[in-house]
């Protein structure tokens, strides 16, 4: 084997120009499915990134009226909703999919959010528990973090995000201000901003709108102070952060299977109201990752004709290198005469054009893999576009290349192995 390659590469390189020229359709068609490739693998991680975040890997669970979120703003709480028991949290942590858990409860836009008077627009304000920060990423970038004590006593203390920060307070020190929620005094003692560093990649009007929502900022109370400002029976919701991604799906069915217990079933049979309107009470979780792999499904299925596309140049490639072996079988006629002559059998043949053919178009297609890389770097830096270069693709890439040697050097190799040795001996 070693010696069928020594003799195929001296063969090539006594004929550079040809052998290059046999190649190429092997080097664009590899190069193309390289690009490809790796422009699939980006834009997948990128809508994957935009809906659920680099390493966040959280699923919100909310409550739903049919396919609404209530809004307990104007609307009643319901009567055969239990609060979510400590047990039932357990239950949600001890989940294998599941590496941390939270409950809270949420208004959005409150009329009663004042700061010296005057009212405060658009904020969203969370009454949670002691994991909320710790599971949805948050770390306290100024003052302290709320403690047992204030959960115990009571005490009216708030933690603003560093946007309420910016758009309220601008230049002013937070820490110590009072803001009133319902016309209670809460004491400002904290400021929390987001570990993670994610941002979703804004490439259009449409991605900005989608990811700035209108908000001046959000404001976190402790969970029992939640009726001091509201009410006490406020149904909650919950976040699950998943050990890792590919379990974010099945963290949110089953938290919210467990959840959906608390729901107490008086109502059945009046699901829908006089309109037909689906009024059913239920913990949905959501389905970002269903919906990042929606739109990964649709973006493969447009990219993999471009694939089938490029392979058509891997064809071409192929007879290319069939229409060259046929002419080296010919020019080396008396060459394969004299070998028979002295004893050598068909497959030490067949094997050496076959190894020949195999060489030639792995040589072509580490050349593709290469060019391929350089050019999927070029796509992204021009057309701002993410790659990601996918190790099995180079190596499948590589793989099928000698495939195609072996495939189309067949007939050669073939033709060459069955040549009469004295017939080929007196070709001219």
């Amino acid at each position: 084997m070693i010696e069928n390659i020594r003799l195929s590469l001296q063969g090539i390189l006594s004929h550079k120009i040809r052998s290059f020229l046999t190649m190429l359709g092997i080097i664009i068609g590899i190069a193309a499915i390289i690009a490809i490739v790796s422009t699939i693998e980006g834009t997948n991680e990128q809508i994957k990134n935009n809906l659920i975040g680099s390493g966040n890997n959280t699923v919100n669970i909310s409550l739903y009226t049919g396919d609404t979120e209530p809004d307990f703003s104007w609307t009643d709480v319901p009567d055969n909703i239990r609060v979510i028991s400590e047990e039932s949290k357990k239950r949600i942590t001890d989940l294998k999919e599941v590496e941390s858990c939270t409950l809270y409860r949420t208004r959005r836009s409150p009329e009663n959010l004042y700061y010296l008077n005057k009212m405060i627009n658009s904020a969203i304000i969370y009454g949670i528990d002691e994991d909320y920060f710790t599971t949805l990423g948050y770390e306290i970038a100024q003052g302290i973090n709320f403690t047992r004590k204030h959960f115990d006593n009571f005490s009216k203390v708030a933690i603003i995000d560093t946007n309420m920060q910016r758009g309220i307070f601008e230049d002013v020190d937070p820490i110590g201000k009072t803001i009133e929620i319902g016309g209670e005094p809460f004491t400002i003692i904290g400021v929390a901003s987001k570990r993670s560093g994610f941002e979703p990649i804004i490439n259009s009007v449409d991605d900005y709108y989608t990811y700035n929502q209108t908000s001046s900022g959000l404001l976190f109370i402790p969970t029992n102070d939640w009726g001091i400002c509201f009410r006490y029976d406020e149904p909650q919701n919950c976040v699950v952060r998943a050990k890792d991604t590919d379990s974010m799906t099945g963290a949110g069915k089953k938290t919210a299977d467990i959840l959906n217990e608390n729901i107490l079933k008086q109502n059945a049979g009046a699901e829908q109201n006089a309109e037909g309107a689906n009024n059913t009470l239920e913990y949905k979780s959501e389905s970002l990752l269903e919906q990042a792999k929606q739109l990964q499904d649709l973006s493969k299925s447009t990219n993999n004709m471009l694939i089938w596309i490029a392979g058509i140049s891997l064809l071409v490639g192929g007879i290319g290198v069939m229409n060259i072996m046929l002419v080296s079988v010919t020019e080396r006629t008396r060459e394969i005469g004299l070998k028979k002559a002295l004893g050598a059998r068909k497959k030490r043949i067949l094997a050496q054009f076959l190894t020949e053919a195999s060489v030639l178009t792995t040589i072509g297609g580490i050349l593709g893999v290469l060019i391929g890389i350089g050019f999927s770097k070029v796509i992204a830096k021009i057309a701002e576009v993410p790659v990601s270069i996918s190790t099995p693709a180079i190596i499948v890439s590589v793989a099928f290349s000698m495939v195609v040697g072996i495939v189309f050097g067949l007939i050669p190799s073939i033709k060459a192995a069955n040549l009469n040795p004295i017939d080929a001996l007196r070709y001219e």
